[in-house]
C-alpha cells in the first residue's frame, strides 16, 4: 500500500529530533500500524502506553512485554521514558486527560528538553486536541488523514480476495466505474468503519455492486449526527419528480461523473457549486435532494441559524467543524437552503453581532473559494436583495440557475408528476386544461391543488376527476399575483446575471 504524505511526515520529524508529536485521530491500531513501519526502518523500539497497562513493549514480533506495573502512572512512565537509553518511539494515549494536573504538565516540558539530545520520541496520541498552553511550544501537531481512496481499494480489494478463496456463495458485481463510486462513497470512514460496511453489505445483500452504496451513506450518517450542526438528509426523489427545469438537468446529468478519476486524468476540475434562484415554491429544494440520487452522492443539509450560538468565538468554531465534518464524508452534497435568510445581516455585522456574522461568512467564502475536496454545495435563495455581494462573485459557484414559475408544457409535465406519485393514472386527467387553468402557479400550488381536490373527493366518497383540481384551482390566489412586484423584480435581476434552468 502507497504511504500517505502524513506518514512521510512523521518519519522526518522523528528524524529531525523532535521531542513530542500530538496526532489527533480515533484511529488508534492504523497509527500504531504506521509506526511499526516507521520504527522498522529507522531501528527503533516502539512502546505504547494507557493508564491500564502502562508501558508496553509492542515491537516484539510476537507478543507485546509489559516495562512495569507502576508505568500505569504517566508521571513515571515519562519517567521511565527519560532514563531509558535504547532509540525508541513512545506512543501516550490519551494524555489530554491528563492536562489538568501540572505536575504531568511541567513533567512532559522536563522529558522534551532530555529528549532533545536523544534518539527518543514521545507520540500523544488522541481524538480530542487539547493542548496547555505551557506546552504548545513543545509539541508539534500532525493531521493525520483519514484513509485514501487507494487505501480504501486495498482494504476492499483484501475482502474480495480473502471471499474468493474461501468460496463463499456472495456476487461480486464491480466493474472500474462502480467500485470507484464505491470507494468515493467511503471515503471519510475510518479504515475499521469502512472494514465494517463493506462486511455489512457482504452479509446483509451476499452480494457486492453499485446499488448498494445507500448502506455507505447509512454509515456516514452516523458521523453527521454527531456533528450537532449539519444534518443527514435522506432522499426518495430523483430527477423523475422534479418537472421542468430542462436545462438544469441537463446541466446535471453531464456531470454525473465529475468525481472519478476519469474526469481528473481528462483534466477536469471538480465542480464547485450552484446557486439556486426563484420564487417561492419553484423547486429549489426539491432539485437539491434530486441530484443526491442522480450523482448518488450523501446530501448534508447546513441549518445556517444553527452555526450562530451565543458563546463569543463559537460560532467561527461550528464553521469549521462543519467544514472538517463535510470534508470528511466527501464527496458529498452540502445544501444551504435559504442562504439569503442566514447571511442577510453580514452587511450590518459590525453594529448588530459584533462582526460575527461577517467572520462567520468571510470564512465560508474563503473555503468555497480554495476547497479542494469534492464537497458540491446546493445554495437556495429567494429574496436576492438580501444575498452578500461577494457570494455571487466568480469562482464562488459554477453556476447560477434562475427557477422561475413553470411555463404551460412544465405545468403538464408537474401535474403527471404528482397526480402519478398519489396512484393516479396521469392520462384520466385533462393536463392540458389543467395547465391552462394554473398560468402563474408553482409547482409547490400545483400539489397543493391536487391535495385538496383529492380530499374533496375522498369526503365525497368518490374518484378524483379533473374538475375537482380545477374547482380548487379558481378558488385559489397564486403567489405570483399576491407578490407581483417582488417576482417581476427577481425576474429582471436574474435577467442578465443567471442562466435560466428551463429552456
Amino acid at each position: 500500500m502507497e504511504e500517505n504524505a502524513h506518514i512521510e511526515e512523521i518519519e522526518i520529524l522523528i528524524r529531525s529530533r523532535y521531542p513530542i508529536l500530538y496526532i489527533m485521530t480515533w484511529e488508534e491500531k492504523r497509527v500504531e500500524a504506521d509506526l511499526m513501519r516507521i520504527s522498522n526502518r529507522m531501528d527503533k523500539k516502539l512502546f505504547s502506553w494507557t493508564n491500564t497497562q502502562g508501558l508496553i513493549n509492542i515491537s516484539v514480533s510476537k507478543s507485546a512485554s509489559v516495562i512495569s506495573d507502576n508505568t500505569r502512572d504517566l508521571f513515571n512512565a515519562l519517567d521511565n521514558i527519560q532514563k531509558a537509553q535504547d532509540p525508541a518511539i513512545y506512543v501516550i494515549k490519551d494524555a489530554h486527560s491528563y492536562f489538568n494536573d501540572p505536575m504531568v504538565i511541567r513533567k512532559l516540558r522536563d522529558t522534551a528538553n532530555i529528549l532533545r539530545s536523544t534518539f527518543k520520541t514521545i507520540i500523544l496520541l488522541s481524538p480530542i486536541l487539547k493542548i496547555p498552553s505551557e506546552l504548545e511550544k513543545e509539541i508539534t501537531v500532525i493531521d493525520y488523514e483519514l484513509p485514501t481512496i487507494n487505501d480504501l481499494g486495498a482494504i476492499l480489494d483484501k475482502l474480495i480476495l480473502s471471499l474468493q478463496n474461501s468460496k463463499k456463495n456472495v456476487e461480486i458485481n464491480l466493474d472500474s466505474i462502480a467500485r470507484e463510486k464505491m470507494l468515493q462513497a467511503a471515503l471519510g470512514l475510518t479504515q475499521l468503519e469502512a472494514e465494517n460496511v463493506f462486511s455489512k453489505i457482504i452479509v446483509s445483500k451476499k452480494r457486492l455492486n453499485i446499488e448498494d452504496i445507500s448502506l455507505i451513506f447509512t454509515e456516514k450518517k452516523q458521523i453527521i449526527r454527531k456533528n450537532g450542526i449539519l444534518d443527514f438528509y435522506p432522499t426518495h426523489e430523483n430527477m423523475k419528480d422534479v418537472g421542468g427545469v430542462s436545462n438544469l438537468k441537463k446541466w446535471l446529468k453531464k456531470r454525473d461523473s465529475a468525481f472519478t478519476k476519469k474526469a481528473r486524468n481528462y483534466g477536469l476540475p471538480q465542480p464547485k457549486g450552484i446557486l439556486l434562484l426563484g420564487v417561492s415554491g419553484s423547486g429549489k429544494s426539491l432539485v437539491a435532494k434530486a441530484i443526491s440520487s442522480l450523482w448518488q452522492l450523501p446530501l448534508l443539509r447546513l441549518d445556517i441559524g444553527s452555526l450562530f450560538s451565543g458563546l463569543v468565538g463559537s460560532s467561527e468554531e461550528n464553521m469549521r467543524k462543519t467544514i472538517k465534518t463535510a470534508e470528511a464524508v466527501a464527496p458529498c452534497l452540502l445544501w444551504l437552503d435559504e442562504i439569503d435568510k442566514g447571511f442577510s445581516g453580514s452587511s450590518t455585522s459590525n453594529v448588530s453581532d459584533g462582526g460575527t456574522t461577517a467572520r462567520v461568512l468571510s470564512s465560508f467564502l474563503t473555503w468555497m473559494q480554495e476547497k479542494t475536496s469534492p464537497v458540491f454545495i446546493i445554495s437556495t435563495a429567494n429574496d436576492i436583495s438580501k444575498l452578500p455581494p461577494e457570494l455571487l462573485r466568480k469562482g464562488r459557484f459554477d453556476e447560477i440557475f434562475f427557477l422561475d414559475l413553470p411555463k404551460q408544457k412544465e405545468r403538464m409535465e408537474i401535474f403527471g408528476i404528482h397526480l402519478e406519485k398519489r396512484n393516479r393514472k396521469a392520462k384520466n386527467f385533462n393536463l392540458q386544461l389543467l395547465a391552462d387553468k394554473t398560468d402563474g402557479f408553482s409547482g409547490s400550488e400545483i400539489e397543493e391543488a391536487i391535495i385538496s381536490a383529492m380530499y374533496d373527493s375522498f369526503d365525497e366518497d368518490r374518484e378524483l376527476e379533473t374538475y375537482d383540481i380545477i374547482n380548487v384551482i379558481s378558488n385559489s390566489v397564486p403567489l405570483s399575483q399576491t407578490m407581483k412586484e417582488v417576482i417581476d423584480d427577481i425576474r429582471n435581476w436574474c435577467k442578465d446575471r443567471a442562466r435560466p434552468a428551463s429552456d
